[in-house]
């Protein structure tokens, strides 16, 4: 079945992507939920309106975003948290930690965006931002005991 997404899905595609999903993902998931409609040619016309009215707006998010890349692409942050005496942490660092981390330096950033990988152990990590479609940047997270 065509869809077109409402909202940004993780492996699926981000708002205005028109997609094919099995008819039960879509009729039992995404439509009840408001995350997707049914691509008819009236949808369709009013997905187009839309892109074109909302280019000018999609660009200054892109600039926005890439002003912010400069900014993030050579800071590194530190998160404190407790650690046994082999170096291994107590639980694991997760984006919203970093996300706190970050919003302490001054930049607004929902967890969602963030990728970090799986971080047991102390030490240094590299973690994805994504700013936008095409504006992704890495910072460095360092890991240290409390």
């Amino acid at each position: 079945m065509k869809i077109i997404l409402k909202e940004n899905l993780k492996n699926l595609g981000i708002q205005g992507d028109v997609v094919m999903v099995k008819d039960g993902y879509a009729n039992n998931f995404l439509f009840p939920k408001g995350l997707a409609v049914m691509a008819t040619a009236s949808n369709i016309k009013i997905l187009e309106e839309n892109n074109r009215q909302g280019a000018k707006r999609r660009e200054k998010l892109k600039e926005d975003a890439l002003a912010m890349s400069e900014n993030l692409k050579d800071l590194t942050i530190t998160i404190a948290t407790k650690a046994g005496a082999n170096g291994k942490i107590f639980g694991s660092i997760t984006p919203l930690q970093v996300s706190q981390a970050l919003k302490t330096k001054g930049f607004e950033i929902d967890r969602r965006k963030i990728e970090i990988d799986d971080v047991k152990i102390l030490g240094t990590y590299q973690a994805t931002v994504n700013l936008h479609r095409e504006v992704t940047v890495n910072i460095t997270v360092e890991v240290v005991v409390e």
